[in-house]
């Protein structure tokens, strides 16, 4: 298996996002590895050393293990007995489970939020966010941060506590394929329209297109799996 130095890697790296407080802590630290393997700077393959990255965090070797142990609970690291971690391969299967959970969930909040309605700092945030979207359709990275925010805005809003916390555990996989996708396989242009429509369905107050509409966009992926798992076999297990 292919291993490169995380270490190495750390001016590249700090230029990413600051999405993630904290970031000598567990939290932070789990939120950023994370973020690498989804964003393939981690590849499938690719050792993980837990020296190299307390260098890189500027911390002990503890929440670094801690933060690779969430993430082999999430299934994006596999622990090999007397080799290391590495990170995983995609899997298919993985994936379409975490699309599954992931459809009711949201299914369930953007029908919640039609109901109750959406409120005025909730909207500012959408809107704000699909301008953002429209401005980095060519940088997948920025883009799948916008996407993220889009879908907890309307999470957050609903008042139910942890319930994007319970999301993001769920989704790992379905997002690493997402990443693959962008912006070739997936137009991002097709997926901000459904954005769109999901927005505007719950500014009208109706439950029943919202559904529809979030239950197009997140199959929108199912379109493009296989092409991908043919064109990565190297990054993808086909376990379907």
């Amino acid at each position: 298996m292919p291993s490169s130095s995380p270490a190495g890697h750390n001016r590249q790296r700090a230029s990413g996002p600051a999405a993630f407080p904290g970031s000598s802590t567990v939290r932070g630290i789990h939120g950023r590895i994370r973020h690498d393997i989804v964003t393939l700077k981690f590849r499938p393959g690719e050792r993980l050393s837990e020296n190299e990255l307390s260098l890189r965090f500027g911390t002990s070797r503890a929440p670094v293990r801690e933060a690779l142990i969430r993430l082999v609970e999430e299934g994006l690291i596999e622990v090999l007995p007397q080799r290391g971690s590495f990170v995983s391969r995609i899997s298919l299967a993985a994936m379409e489970r975490a699309r599954f959970v992931r459809e009711a969930l949201e299914v369930a909040i953007v029908r919640r939020t039609a109901e109750q309605g959406l409120s005025k700092t909730a909207q500012e945030k959408a809107h704000a966010i699909l301008a953002d979207q429209e401005k980095v359709q060519g940088e997948p990275e920025h883009f799948t941060l916008a996407d993220d925010a889009f879908h907890r805005a309307l999470a957050d809003d609903i008042g139910i506590a942890q319930i994007w916390a319970v999301l993001e555990r769920e989704k790992s996989q379905f997002d690493r394929v997402r990443f693959l996708s962008l912006p070739s396989a997936t137009p991002v242009a097709v997926l901000i329209d459904q954005h769109r429509a999901i927005l505007d369905a719950i500014l009208r107050r109706d439950p029943g297109a919202a559904e529809v509409a979030m239950r197009v966009h997140l199959s929108e992926i199912l379109k493009i799996v296989e092409k991908l798992a043919a064109e990565h076999p190297d990054l993808i297990v086909k376990d379907l």
